[in-house]
Formats: structure tokens, sequence, C-alpha cells
């Protein structure tokens, strides 16, 4: 199955000396980073299940011209299905990165088992059909609820990933101190099923070797506000996959020192500034 145009995915173009990273589009803004798509055009194919995961959908930027992108695997939470957390998949794919939005196998799928599905859907990303616009030294997970516990546990268990978005993580474990990629925990200070005093906190607090991590707590938005369009977690999730996963230092002024609060929208934030 090819997902590509007809012609060949060219190299990535040797970057000037002064560029460091992996840039790909144009410099960010406040309204782009803000805004519901990004400057790519963005293009999609069904995968079944196979590899170690269920069915789920690629998404992937249809210009591939500035060369090979990072890829996002995005899994949703406990009785949650791919259509819960399918606006990240275009969303991410239109700011030039390989998207793979998935079920879990099953909807009770705790997040351990969870964790090992969006390790397969990684490996399934850079071996399958969309493998020629991956690089694949450059990966990230996502996931929402238990599909945030997911991404933290898989992230303890593969340190060579390049970025963690758990956006309202729930999980039993409390000591993330194992988790050595850079983190994003989003949390919403009214969220009664993961409540942050013992979940999005103590998981952030927890991640003392983490190179960079940041925790960005939602007024008043609750659990499911991280499953529907939200410019706050458009803006800081863009930004840390951009930084960390394309290493790219245009985005460090969104990022350090961090949005000023409290707002209407942000209770709390806490972070490292990109070293």
């Amino acid at each position: 199955m090819a997902l590509l145009p007809a012609q060949a995915v060219p190299a990535a173009p040797d970057a000037p000396a002064a560029v460091v990273g992996f840039q790909r589009g144009p410099a960010p803004t406040e309204a782009a980073l803000t805004a519901p798509r990004g400057p790519f055009p963005v293009a999609k194919t069904r995968l079944v299940a196979g590899q170690g995961t269920a069915a789920g959908t690629l998404h992937y930027p249809a210009d591939a011209s500035q060369g090979t992108f990072g890829a996002v695997a995005v899994m949703p939470g406990f009785l949650g299905t791919e259509k819960s957390i399918s606006l990240y998949g275009p969303l991410l794919a239109s700011h030039g990165f390989v998207v793979f939005t998935l079920n879990a196998k099953r909807r009770t799928d705790r997040p351990d088992a969870r964790a090992t599905q969006l390790l397969a859907a990684l490996d399934r990303l850079v071996t399958g059909p969309a493998r020629d616009l991956i690089d694949p030294s450059r990966l990230a997970v996502m996931g929402h609820s238990m599909g945030g516990g997911a991404v933290l546990r898989a992230a303890a268990q593969r340190p060579g990933l390049k970025a963690a978005v758990p956006l309202a993580p729930w999980h039993l474990e409390r000591d993330w101190r194992t988790v050595r990629v850079p983190t994003l925990v989003f949390g919403s200070d009214d969220d009664r099923v993961a409540p942050v005093r013992t979940h999005a906190e103590p998981f952030y607090q927890s991640m003392t070797r983490a190179p960079e991590k940041a925790y960005i707590e939602l007024r008043k938005s609750g659990h499911l506000k991280f499953i529907v369009a939200h410019p706050v977690i458009t803006k800081y999730t863009v930004s840390w996959l951009k930084r960390y996963v394309d290493n790219d230092t245009r985005y460090d002024p969104f990022l350090c020192p961090g949005p000023v609060f409290p707002t209407k929208e942000i209770n709390e934030y806490r972070g490292t500034c990109p070293s």
C-alpha cells in the first residue's frame, strides 16, 4: 500500500550551519500555534489490526519536500475509542509529524497493556507503509487518561523516545523517576476521574530524571476537555513536540518562561526551560 505521491521522497536537504535540529514548516507564531491546523496539507490512510496493535488511522504530511518527519503514536483512554483522540491525527500531521491514532486492543485494557501497544505502534510506523516519511530516531507518544498512563509507562520502558505528552493521565503507579524522556503533563483542576492531586501532579513531581518536563493545569476543564479542540493544548503540545522531537529551537520562546497564570484557561504552570 503506497501512501506517497508517485515521485520518490526526496532526501532531507543539507541544513545551513546556523540551523540546529530538523526545522519543518515556517517559523511559529502565536496565531499559527492556536489555529485548528498547521501549515502542512494532510493525507491519511486506514491501518487494520496487526503487529501488536488494534486498527487505527495513519495521518501524514502530504508535502514531503522538506525531508523526513518525526512520528507520534496516540492512545485513547479507558472505554474510549480512536474517535476520542482522532483530532490529534490531522492536527499534529499538519504541523509536520507522522501520526498513528489507534484503538486499544480492548476498550478495557489497563495502562500498561496500552503502553505495550503504543510501543508496538511506533515499531509498526517505522517499518510500515509510511516508513520512507519517518525518521526512526525521532519518535514520541501521547495519550489521554489511561492512555496518558500508558504514555508514562512507555516512556519509562523506552528512554530513547524524544517526547511524551500524557493528557489527564491515570495510573496506579505514582513514582515515575525512571522516566528519562522530555515529558509534558496536562491536568485539570476539577478532573474527578484522574484528580490532579493524586495523578498528574505527583506524576510530574516524581520525574526527577526527565531531562526536561512541564506541567500545565487547565482551569475548570474536567477530564474530557482533552479530547476536544483546545487552543492551550494545541499550542503547548505542538511546541513540545517540535522542540524535542524536531529539536527545533524556534519553539523555545513558547515554552520558556512558560504561560503567565492564572488565567481563565490555565490554573497553574510548572516547568524546566529548554536546556
